[in-house]
């Protein structure tokens, strides 16, 4: 998952405020095959996810469709970005409560997602060594 939030530059202020809710961002990633995996329309700030089966890096792009805005703030506008990856970025009490699962069943998909992880993490070093 990804967190993001904007800011624009205010000329009165000489400073950054959060970005009215009206302003449009554009997200898109690609693997790294440079297939596209998200693209899609956003808010001010938002929150995406995306799940890629490719090992290797990816390309996260945020780009505004509101070039009135982006010229009214003198063209600056300063994106926070969060990106969280891995096993850990699961809501397993969501899980749990959407699947109806026992503790014992919760934490069994906890181990696989782990394992599932530690599979990804080595496919990609094989990659990154060219192995």
């Amino acid at each position: 998952p990804g967190n993001y939030r904007t800011q624009l530059w205010d000329k009165q202020s000489e400073s950054f405020l959060p970005s009215t809710p009206g302003l449009g961002m554009h997200v898109e990633v690609k693997d790294p095959d440079g297939k596209v995996v998200l693209s899609r329309q956003y808010g001010s700030e938002g929150r995406f996810t995306f799940t890629s089966h490719t090992p290797g890096e990816h390309q996260i792009c945020l780009h505004s469709n509101s070039t009135r805005m982006a010229l009214f703030a003198g063209g600056k506008l300063r994106v926070h970005l969060d990106i969280q990856v891995g096993e850990h970025t699961n809501n397993y009490p969501e899980i749990a409560a959407k699947d109806k699962l026992t503790e014992l069943q919760l934490r069994a998909r906890q181990l696989l997602d782990q394992v599932e992880q530690i599979q990804k993490e080595q496919n990609y070093q094989r990659v990154r060594r060219g192995l």
